[in-house]
Order: C-alpha cells, then sequence, then structure tokens
C-alpha cells in the first residue's frame, strides 16, 4: 500500500481515484476544483479530500493528476498551493492529463529541480474505460521511474506502456486521437451513405464488421450513430481540444496531417449545431443533417 494523492475528480479522475482505492488497495487523498465532488469521492470510497491540490499532496509517495488542458495542470502543479510545493523528494508525479508534449517537459524540470520524478501518462478508453479500470495508459518518462510508477498505474488499466521519455506519453496518445478522428469520419460517411441507399445499416455492419473494414468503433458506436443519439463517451470539445495539441504539435515538427485538420473544422460544425457535449460519433449528424 502506498500514500496515493489524485487531482482532479472529472469523469476520468473520479472513478481512476476509486480503483486505487479498491483495488490497489492504497491510501487515497484527493482534490478537486468543485469541492462538493471531492466530498462524494470521500464518502463513496471511504477516502479523503483536501482543500488545496499542495495539501492534497503532502506526503504521498505518487501524485496523479488528470485535468482539463495545460493551463490547469499547470495551475495545480506549479502554481500557487500546486502539489510541486509539498511533495516530498523521491515522490513521483503522474500526469494522465491530455496535454502537450510542451507541458510535459517543462513539469520534469520543474519537479526533477525539487528531487522529483515525472511521468506523463495520458489514457485512452474513455468514461467506460475508467469506469471498468481498463484504460490504455502510455508513459513518457525514465525507465527506473516507470517500472516503480508501474504497479500503481495497474489499479485502473488493462495495458500500460513506456514509449520513450517525457513527452513521449502525449505524443502517443496524439496519434491516437487522429487515428480515432479518422476512423470516425469514415464511419460516419459509410453509415451516411448506407442509409442514403436504402440499406440496411445493421445488416451491413454485422458482414463488414467482420472483414477489414472493422474497428471499435464500428461495433460500440454504429447502434447509437444508425439511431442519432450521441451521448456515449468522449465529447466533441474535448477532441477538439486534443486535435488543437496534435495540430500545434505538427506544426512544430512538419507533420503532414490534412485528414486530422479536415475532421476538427467538421467536429467545429458540429460545435455550431449545438453538439459541444455530443460524443465524437456525432460526425453522421453532420452529413444527416438536411
Amino acid at each position: 500500500m502506498a500514500k496515493v494523492s489524485f487531482i482532479g475528480m472529472g469523469v476520468m479522475g473520479y472513478p481512476m481515484a476509486g480503483h486505487l482505492k479498491v483495488k490497489g488497495g492504497h491510501d487515497v487523498t484527493v482534490y478537486n476544483r468543485t469541492v462538493t465532488k471531492a466530498e462524494a469521492w470521500a464518502k463513496q470510497y471511504d477516502g479523503k479530500f483536501a482543500p488545496t491540490p499542495a495539501q492534497a499532496a503532502a506526503g504521498a509517495d505518487f501524485v496523479f493528476t488528470c485535468v482539463g488542458n495545460d493551463d490547469d495542470l499547470r495551475s495545480v502543479t506549479t502554481g500557487e498551493n500546486g502539489v510541486l510545493s509539498s511533495m516530498k523528494a523521491g515522490s513521483i508525479l503522474i500526469d494522465n492529463t491530455t496535454a502537450s508534449a510542451e507541458v510535459a517537459r517543462e513539469l520534469y524540470a520543474a519537479a526533477k529541480e525539487k528531487g522529483i520524478a515525472f511521468i506523463d501518462a495520458p489514457v485512452s478508453g474513455g468514461q467506460a474505460g475508467a469506469e471498468n479500470g481498463v484504460l490504455t495508459v502510455m508513459c513518457g518518462g525514465d525507465e527506473a521511474v516507470f517500472e516503480k510508477a508501474r504497479p500503481v498505474i495497474d489499479a485502473y488499466a488493462r495495458m500500460v506502456g513506456l514509449m520513450g521519455a517525457v513527452g513521449a506519453g502525449q505524443l502517443t496518445k496524439m496519434i491516437n486521437q487522429i487515428c480515432i478522428a479518422g476512423i470516425v469520419q469514415g464511419l460516419a460517411e459509410g453509415i451516411h451513405f448506407g442509409k442514403q441507399a436504402g440499406l440496411d445499416i445493421e445488416k451491413v455492419v454485422e458482414v463488414i464488421s467482420k472483414g477489414a473494414a472493422g474497428s471499435w468503433q464500428m461495433e460500440n458506436r454504429h447502434k447509437t450513430m444508425n439511431a442519432g443519439k450521441y451521448d456515449f463517451g468522449f465529447a466533441v470539445d474535448w477532441m477538439r481540444k486534443d486535435l488543437g495539441i496534435v495540430l500545434e504539435e505538427a506544426r512544430r515538427n512538419q507533420a503532414k496531417l490534412p485528414l486530422t485538420a479536415l475532421v476538427d473544422q467538421f467536429y467545429g460544425d458540429v460545435q455550431a449545431m449545438g453538439g459541444n457535449r455530443w460524443d465524437t460519433s456525432s460526425l453522421l449528424a453532420r452529413l444527416d443533417k438536411k
């Protein structure tokens, strides 16, 4: 059992911290900007909560962060009452936020100055993956630090991999989002085309999902997409945030991402339709719009 702190009780962080407490058996203290969520977590899991990130992280062996974006991450780590102001030397800061590789390197340097280790560890698998403890975790950092952190991360993960030096986890998550964007757009176009052609989408998917066209998105989202229901997972606002990080990194490393840039624009169209909180499969709604 380790002393663990978890910063950020959103739809991902809340169940992840729960797995660290129940499955991992750790002593967990949480922090959330909206205190009522932290209080609810502490009540549900018989854990503890603190009024600031610094107080939550004091004395912890492992501190996890899972917040909204780069600025939120800086606020809870290097900002006033951030976790780095109270973490002990030799402890490990593990960031599960989907953020930029640049901020990961920033935090690695800031933590190192205080004798604290850092791993960027963005996750994939969505809310359902977090709730079921089967997330994929893409890590960047020093191998020795990763080996210490991995048994703790395992509490909420199905797959944990070290992708390279600090920042490599975030870069891998960017690739994950690039691939998802293309797959969802292709699936949306396929379903739209099938409906326009008068085909039975269920029958079509039953056949093609068993061949080369099959994907997680097809298996898990085709029914809700066909029904025009888009309240099942990762929100469009979040995907646009992630694709913005991807496209900024592509400008930096001169990668050519024409499809990703186009799908990002399509998600902008969905937002203009009022679909900010619809899930990412709502690309179909844009095509079906009369």
